[in-house]
């Protein structure tokens, strides 16, 4: 009888310590993303042909290795000696931060390690923009400015350029986009004083644009 009792106790703690794990075990920890892929691509005046907006966004994940290409030619370094990027920046601020909201939570890029550090364990996709999709997309980028990057510039200069700034970034991505076969729109209907509640940002960090990539719907 004891045997029995003891051997029913142990399934029961086995369950719920399987549970538990499940439940509390998962790690949030940063994403170390694969080297992106420079020999693939297409040319550049057909993908300027086919650069488009879409609002349709199948909801299948992008994988590690589309993440990595993707924000590579968004903002990644490509002169490693000097930390400059794929994208100008007035005075070399490099005041823009890319934060990546998808399912499993909120990340932000380090360019110069190529991967994506965890900010928030919860999915925020849809706080990202007022548009019925945005929620179900598999990735919303949202564009940061640290105006503490900037100097002693005016406020209305600071956002002037960052503004520019994140132009130029949201363009490497439709290029990006078009190239591989992906969906994207750069979207500026967003709740911004509300989304940097969320994100738990700092004062000096104001949101800028927010842009939806994913595979194509149906």
């Amino acid at each position: 009888m004891k045997m029995h009792i003891f051997r029913a106790t142990y399934v029961m703690f086995s369950i719920l310590l399987m549970c538990s794990t499940l439940t509390f075990g998962q790690k949030f920890e940063p994403i170390q993303l694969p080297k992106p892929e420079m020999d693939g691509g297409r040319p550049l005046m057909q993908v300027l042909k086919d650069r488009a907006t879409s609002r349709s966004f199948s909801d299948k994940m992008l994988t590690d290795q589309d993440l990595s290409n993707l924000l590579w030619a968004a903002f990644g370094v490509n002169r490693p000696e000097s930390g400059l990027r794929t994208a100008p920046s007035a005075v070399n601020w490099q005041e823009i931060d890319i934060y990546v909201s998808m399912a499993n939570g909120l990340f932000l890029y380090d360019a110069r390690a190529h991967k994506l550090n965890p900010v928030l364990k919860k999915d925020i996709r849809a706080a990202t923009g007022a548009q019925e999709f945005v929620k179900d997309a598999p990735v919303n980028l949202v564009y940061v400015a640290d105006f503490s990057r900037m100097g002693d510039r005016d406020m209305e200069a600071k956002k002037f350029y960052s503004a520019a700034d994140a132009g130029f970034i949201s363009q490497n991505v439709y290029l990006y986009c078009a190239s591989e076969g992906l969906a994207t729109v750069v979207r500026g209907w967003v709740d911004k004083p509300a989304l940097e509640k969320v994100m738990k940002l700092k004062p000096d960090q104001k949101v800028i644009l927010a842009q939806t990539v994913g595979y194509p719907g149906e």
